[in-house]
């Protein structure tokens, strides 16, 4: 039979459970609260972001030409949908931020010191990958795009398909600006080192435009613009694992 005593330490295991959920909880409110707010804010401008997000493909379209809208709610919807990917966008900081505190206090002193900039260049690059896919990208793709239409055929894009379009070109030109973050954690971790970074060389630029051939659109100017940075951004990586990576740096016995 057990005695009161014997409970005690299962008894601190659920209290500091619970603890730890509910300090979950309330960093999971905080960021979709951030996320709301930004949204309610945004909401009275959806119209005009969408006008924005338009303008590259609406600058290139042939004279008489524009966007439509094949759905009876499309010209409410989309740019609701557009001013909620855009909160979240905005509100990337304070995400991150809360997920940031919440798993902190379990790391090791060594891995805040990896971490803290290596979400730091996450996000920046993120949002870097985006900005280039928007100003860079997509006006040389939709200029493309034009230009390879058949004659007689009108190019009139549906307004929630071109959403759809430029929210994966974002994210994928995001994540595919995160090479040198990811090369990084490969290197913290064990998995590669400086030497094997250095000689594989030539898979990365292999991979890297294989890649950009299966993202971008069917222009070889597209590939190049993803290819190109995605090969820099490897060097940057070899660059950043040099400066701040030990070998084994994340591993528990590490610093």
């Amino acid at each position: 039979m057990s005695t009161p005593d014997s409970g005690a330490p299962e008894g601190e295991g659920l209290q500091g459970l619970f603890s730890h959920l509910l300090e979950l909880r309330t960093r999971l409110l905080r960021a979709v609260a951030t996320v709301v707010l930004v949204l309610v804010a945004l909401v009275p401008f959806a119209n005009r972001l969408y006008s924005e997000l338009a303008a590259p493909l609406v600058a290139r379209l042939p004279q008489g030409a524009h966007l439509i809208a094949t759905e009876v709610t499309s010209p409410f919807l989309t740019p609701l949908k557009l001013a909620f990917y855009t909160a979240l966008f905005i509100s990337m900081p304070m995400i991150l931020y809360q997920l940031w505190a919440f798993v902190s206090p379990g790391l090791y002193k060594h891995e805040k010191r990896l971490a803290r900039p290596l979400l730091v260049a996450a996000l920046v690059l993120f949002y870097v990958g985006g900005a280039f896919a928007y100003f860079v990208v997509l006006p040389a793709a939709f200029r493309f795009l034009t230009a390879v239409t058949p004659q007689g055929v009108e190019m009139m894009t549906d307004i929630t398909h071109y959403l759809d379009f430029v929210m994966l070109m974002f994210f994928a030109f995001g994540l595919c600006f995160e090479v040198p973050v990811a090369v990084v954690i490969l290197a913290a971790v064990g998995v590669v080192d400086l030497a094997r970074l250095r000689s594989g060389r030539r898979y990365a630029i292999v991979g890297a435009f294989a890649v950009a051939a299966l993202i971008t659109p069917p222009d070889i100017t597209s590939m190049l613009m993803l290819g190109v940075p995605m090969c820099l951004l490897y060097e940057l990586g070899i660059l950043a694992v040099r400066w701040l990576v030990k070998p084994g740096s994340l591993r528990p016995d590490a610093g």
